[in-house]
């Protein structure tokens, strides 16, 4: 409980100092831009690389794979079905990523005893 109001103490301190709190989340955002999470679909086919404002910042696909978009509709739907997979994967292992970020954020600023996992709020 006193863990608790102590959490609650420093989000309102927080709130205040909107400057750390910016710098937290720049923080979060540039663990994702140097190492970025890349997602994988047909043994890596197709695989998508997602930055840290979750938005896909490659896609590669293998040559047969893109060979096969101009080929009949149902290889075009299989090459579709997999680019949606690798970038499900990457937003998925994104979300992950940046959850665990926002966790060991929370405990550097002191937040990590709040009621909720802040972290949880990715997933």
């Amino acid at each position: 409980m006193f863990d608790q109001l102590k959490a609650m103490g420093a989000l309102a301190g927080l709130v205040q100092n909107k400057e750390r709190l910016r710098a937290a989340a720049d923080r979060v955002r540039a663990s994702l831009d140097t190492d970025p999470p890349v997602g994988e679909a047909g043994s890596g086919a197709a695989r998508a690389t997602i930055n840290g404002k979750l938005r896909v910042e490659t896609l590669t696909l293998d040559p047969a794979l893109a060979a096969g978009l101009a080929a009949d509709a149902a290889s075009r739907a299989h090459a579709e079905g997999l680019i949606r997979d690798a970038v499900n994967d990457g937003l998925e292992k994104a979300k992950q990523r940046l959850a665990s970020a926002v966790e060991a954020e929370a405990k550097e600023l002191g937040i990590d005893e709040l009621p909720f996992n802040v972290g949880k709020l990715f997933t």
